[in-house]
């Protein structure tokens, strides 16, 4: 069943936000609405305000930050392979959506996800919540792909990057130092820093930063003490935790261990 892929997928609701969001990156896709207020999203260098009623969408490990005012929205980050599926269905072919156009104007497409939320934030019955996502998803890939790409092959462009990427997830709670990066990569640290910066967009301690805070919220979400995930995704400075974790997601770790405005699909 589709609905099965959203299974432990974050859901989070917003009331209002102010402030910066430093540089960062997911690996699902990123799918909100802006209900009110006006965010300044920037997304490979291009700088797109996105006011009310609007959708914003991110594809995975796409580097992206903003700015927002009075900005409140709603977020879900769905896998890739949920939205392979759905385009999978829609044309017979397995291939992975690609969106270039970020901040969507478009009433029809803010109304579907609307509704799809307000199932899930209130436990509507499995069946409806199920109608509602494919209906917001398959309106998205129809009208707004613009390309795609083979979903084995999405992360596997350039060896280098993926073991990097490999060897950063699989150590991601100790202090991984350059040296150990450039030798995984058979680089000088000079050569590798220039390949990583040109093939991701962030240097290696942002893409580790930003990888820390992902799994952060992840252990927080599902029950575990901020602390607890500070400490094992590497950091072991509680402040510095808490102030990065505050530029990306424009909340506190505190915020989300509440737990009022945010769901983990079950």
């Amino acid at each position: 069943m589709i609905i099965n892929s959203l299974k432990n997928t974050i859901f989070e609701n917003i009331p209002n936000s102010n402030g910066k969001f430093s540089k960062h990156f997911h690996n699902t896709y990123t799918i909100g609405l802006t209900h009110d207020g006006i965010f300044k999203s920037i997304n490979e260098k291009q700088s797109t305000l996105s006011y009310k009623y609007s959708t914003r969408v991110i594809n995975p490990d796409e580097i992206h930050h903003g700015d927002s005012t009075s900005w409140k929205y709603t977020n879900f980050y769905p896998n890739i392979e949920l939205l392979t599926s759905i385009y999978e269905q829609i044309f017979l072919e397995r291939k992975t959506p690609i969106f270039h156009t970020h901040i969507i104007e478009d009433q029809i497409l803010y109304e579907l996800l609307k509704k799809f939320f307000i199932g899930v934030f209130y436990n509507h019955d499995h069946m409806e919540r199920e109608t509602n996502l494919i209906n917001a998803l398959s309106y998205l890939i129809k009208n707004y792909t613009n390309i795609t790409k083979e979903y084995a092959d999405l992360y596997n462009e350039n060896n280098i990057i993926k073991n990097s990427i490999e060897f950063i997830n699989d150590n991601l709670s100790l202090n991984i130092s350059l040296d150990e990066l450039a030798q995984n990569s058979h680089l000088s640290k000079y050569h590798f820093l220039r390949v990583f910066k040109k093939n991701i967009g962030l240097t290696p301690h942002q893409y580790i930063l930003s990888s820390r805070i992902n799994k952060a919220k992840d252990l927080i979400i599902s029950g575990e003490k901020p602390l607890s995930a500070s400490f094992n995704t590497g950091f072991s400075d509680q402040s510095h935790f808490i102030r990065n974790f505050r530029r990306m997601y424009g909340y506190s770790p505190k915020v989300l261990q509440q737990k009022s405005n945010f769901i983990l699909y079950k």
